[in-house]
């Protein structure tokens, strides 16, 4: 069984929603999941666990702070995250707000540390967008993220 960490940053509580949503994904593919803020995550934390979803609010076309922030203080654990798996999600105000860009500069930083990316040929090909609060089939592609991403992860320990 992989344990899979899900941390997100929200103001609104659309990213934390889809947050419960994803972990919901990733236990019902039986994850041992931990759910948190990105405010509430040590760096080091990102060793302890087989794979680490993110999910961030768009600002600007990128993540919010705290997560840049987590990115930063990780530079000390290069390489360590070699071989994990990772994977993100964003909300926004808008369609065309910086969703995807979003979600790419999260997998960018998790492809820098080595991390494997798993796309999705379905739906939301690099991972869950929603505009304002999550409707029924962001619900759906939370879930698949969090299912995937659990599977994806228990293949690899």
């Amino acid at each position: 069984m992989a344990n899979v960490l899900v941390i997100y940053t929200s103001v609104s509580g659309n990213t934390e929603e889809m947050a419960r949503l994803v972990s919901d994904g990733a236990e019902k593919a039986g994850a041992d999941v931990t759910l948190k803020r990105v405010e509430d995550t040590d760096p080091a934390e990102l060793l302890d666990y087989d794979a680490t979803i993110i999910g961030s609010p768009t600002y600007y076309g990128a993540p919010a702070a705290p997560v840049r922030k987590l990115f930063d203080d990780s530079v000390k654990y290069h390489g360590q995250l070699e071989g994990k798996v990772g994977a993100a999600f964003s909300s926004s105000a808008n369609i065309g707000g910086g969703n995807e860009t979003t979600i790419l500069t999260i997998l960018q930083s998790m492809l820098i540390h080595g991390m494997i990316i798993r796309g999705n040929s379905k739906g939301d090909h690099y991972g869950p967008v929603s505009i304002n609060a999550p409707d029924i089939r962001v619900e759906q592609q939370c879930r698949e993220l969090g299912r995937r991403t659990a599977e994806l992860a228990d293949k690899m320990t």
